[in-house]
């Protein structure tokens, strides 16, 4: 009797093990974002550094974060994900490890501001958005989501470690745990990690027999810049642009990186108050990948609408929780982490809608470089309100009036087809 044989189609696509080894990379190189909240009080404690100094060195890091993003996903394209990757975390690795023995300010910003700011920012999403579209053709919004839930939550969730590591051995522990987190996950990046489907004989994800890979890009930097120029002649990008200005200013420039300060205002102590942000972390990811899951099914434009706005009245009462505390601070947290990062996948996917699945990861590259320079004004700016005033309070109620801004904005935005310029490589 003869057994028919498996079909080769009922195997799984590879394209979900570079999702699983995409995931652990994030999740494991993601505590380098947490630390400038968890040292912002150490280093003021031991150096006398203010708010404001160390807020200013977050912002350099955040900057750099964001104007990384571009070329990073040029550079992912033109020599692959992994070695872009590997030497990613190499750079984090190195930064990290080496601000254990700063003790000047110009070290703080060389070393946690420029050095650590220019390795992540080939990671997080846009990392993720590189691997969604160009392992993916169906899923897209799923596979961003959960990946930038990966980085997103990672950040919040290593938050009670590394503060319980600070407060009992020291911030300097702080910086040696995530350089040796950084290092332990280049050996997955080798071995499973591959950088496009092409490479394995394979299309990609949900792919018709007849799709075309995109053409190889020959100069990243021209790729890049390429991409800008014509992008900003499309008011989309600009309305995506300013709203992930507003993303990164309510979020990580301001929440995580402000928020352990804010609550020891309110005498809250800062265990506590990580474990107030773990629980951001923790409802991140569900939120995230539910965001996915609605961006593959919806108008990712309507999304952002309902993200921004909602998220803008939830922080016009974070001061009086922060007061209260209690269920109130509880509630807020919870509300806040389904909606940390839930803009990415529908900014993701607006731009590869926009602007195709070439240049569609470069575009959000350098929309993801407005929710950075969101997040360095944040990170200055709240810390200069707290040194001039005493309080967030301004701060919470200026990113709140943005995100209401924000929602309006995508109000305005329609996904299209692909433009013209998708046509041309570089």
């Amino acid at each position: 009797m003869q057994v028919a044989e498996t079909p080769i189609k009922s195997r799984v696509h590879y394209a979900w093990v570079v999702f699983v080894a995409a995931f652990v990379v994030l999740l494991g190189a993601a505590g380098f974002r947490s630390t400038p909240s968890v040292l912002m009080d150490p280093l003021h404690d031991e150096f006398g550094w203010s708010h404001g100094t160390v807020g200013t060195a977050v912002s350099i890091n955040v900057l750099l974060f964001g104007l990384m993003g571009p070329f990073a996903a040029a550079l992912q394209l033109r020599f692959g994900l992994r070695r872009v990757t590997v030497g990613a975390l190499t750079v984090i690795s190195t930064g990290a490890l080496l601000t254990t023995q700063m003790s000047h300010v110009w070290q703080l910003y060389l070393l946690w501001g420029v050095v650590v700011g220019a390795g992540s920012g080939s990671m997080a999403t846009v990392f993720a958005s590189t691997v969604a579209s160009r392992w993916f053709v169906k899923r897209r919004g799923l596979v961003t989501g959960t990946l930038t839930a990966a980085t997103a939550s990672g950040q919040l969730v290593f938050l009670p470690l590394l503060t319980r590591l600070a407060e009992n051995h020291g911030w300097r522990t702080v910086g040696v745990t995530i350089g040796c987190c950084a290092l332990a996950v280049i050996p997955v990046v080798l071995i499973f990690l591959r950088n496009s489907p092409a490479d394995m004989g394979l299309l990609p994800y949900g792919a018709d027999e007849d799709f075309v890979a995109p053409a190889a890009l020959t100069n990243p930097v021209n790729a890049a810049f390429s991409a800008l120029r014509d992008a900003v002649n499309d008011n989309i990008f600009w309305l995506l642009w300013g709203s992930f200005f507003v993303c990164g200013l309510s979020t990580t420039g301001l929440v995580q990186t402000h928020f352990l300060s804010a609550a020891g205002d309110h005498a809250i102590v800062a265990a506590t108050a990580a474990g107030y942000l773990a629980l951001i972390g923790g409802f991140d990811v569900l939120g995230t990948i539910f965001s996915g899951w609605l961006t593959d099914k919806y108008d990712p434009a309507k999304l952002l609408i309902a993200y921004y706005a909602l998220r803008g009245i939830s922080l016009m009462f974070l001061d009086p929780a922060l007061t209260r505390g209690g269920g109130g601070l509880v509630g807020f947290m919870v509300f806040y982490g389904l909606d940390w990062v839930a803009t990415v996948p529908p900014t993701v996917l607006l731009c590869i809608r926009r602007f195709g699945p070439q240049r569609g990861p470069l575009v959000y590259g350098w929309v993801f470089f407005g929710h950075q320079v969101g997040g360095a004004v944040a990170a200055w700016g709240a810390g200069y309100l707290r040194d001039s005033t005493g309080s967030y309070q301004s701060a919470f109620f200026i990113a709140g009036i943005g995100c209401i801004v924000a929602a309006v904005g995508a109000a305005q935005m329609t996904a299209s087809k692909v433009t013209p310029a998708e046509s041309v490589t570089n």
